[in-house]
């Protein structure tokens, strides 16, 4: 990883379709190793955000600047998973397009396999899968090339509130282990403060920054019955609410 003064940086960042203004005058910065949780309303362009800084949109006004060595890696709302691939297949195919030799690739994936406990589950192909294991093979062909900056749209969203606390925590265990940065777009309060070191919310239209937030509770789970904790989501919550933006409910098990 690169050294931990290194940071993205968004300044003034602004985007228009057509005539349409989506964001205008975003900037923060995000210190190397560390998280950003990204949460608004529906259609505020927290999606276009993060393509805009994984190089995949271009900015209308302002711009992002990250480290040159740094290496990205995007993972999707829908797994993006190719469904002819096997599992094993699927996580290769980063290395594969690099071209990291064969002996490589096997071992490469072999780790993510036991690292994300996908063991066992090599040949079969994405439809065999459940949404928690596509999720993870999911991870696991993005961090398989060991990016610096990890960007996730709503990786979590179509999954039962039990697998999506696993997968918080799991990502969690990644980062730990592997401290690259990560932003993280989500539409659930509570998981923007456990996976965020900090939270921006969004709003207004065009949307712009309303609240940029340092998270003590990052990444803590005895933090989440604390009174740090539901101040933290209560300062959220008031956000999105400022200007009649609802939050959307929380999941229940």
């Amino acid at each position: 990883m690169n050294d931990v003064s290194a940071a993205a940086r968004v300044e003034t960042l602004g985007k228009r379709f057509g005539r349409h203004m989506v964001l205008s005058n975003i900037s923060f910065s995000l210190p190397a190793g560390s998280s950003l949780s990204i949460i608004g309303p529906s259609g505020c362009g927290k999606s276009t955000l993060l393509s805009i800084i994984a190089g995949l949109t271009d900015a209308s006004d302002g711009g992002v600047s990250l480290p040159s060595s740094w290496k990205t890696a995007f993972i999707l709302q829908d797994y993006g998973l190719f469904p002819w691939k096997t599992v094993r297949d699927n996580l290769e195919l980063p290395l594969q397009l690099r071209g990291t030799g064969r002996r490589e690739r096997f071992a490469a994936v072999t780790d993510m396999l036991r690292e994300l406990g996908l063991e066992g589950l090599e040949q079969r192909f994405p439809v065999q899968l459940s949404g928690g294991q596509r999720q993870r093979v999911a991870i696991g062909r993005a961090l398989i090339s060991r990016p610096d900056l990890l960007l996730m749209d709503e990786p979590f969203a179509a999954l039962d509130a039990i697998t999506r606390e696993h997968l918080q925590n799991l990502l969690l265990d990644v980062w730990k282990r592997r401290r690259m940065s990560f932003m993280l777009v989500t539409h659930n309060v509570a998981e923007a403060v456990f996976l965020g070191r900090y939270v921006m919310v969004m709003g207004g239209k065009p949307a712009t920054k309303k609240l940029w937030l340092d998270n003590p509770c990052f990444g803590d789970a005895s933090c989440r019955n604390s009174d740090a904790y539901f101040s933290l989501i209560r300062k959220v919550h008031d956000a999105l609410e400022d200007g009649e933006v609802r939050p959307v409910p929380e999941a229940r098990s």
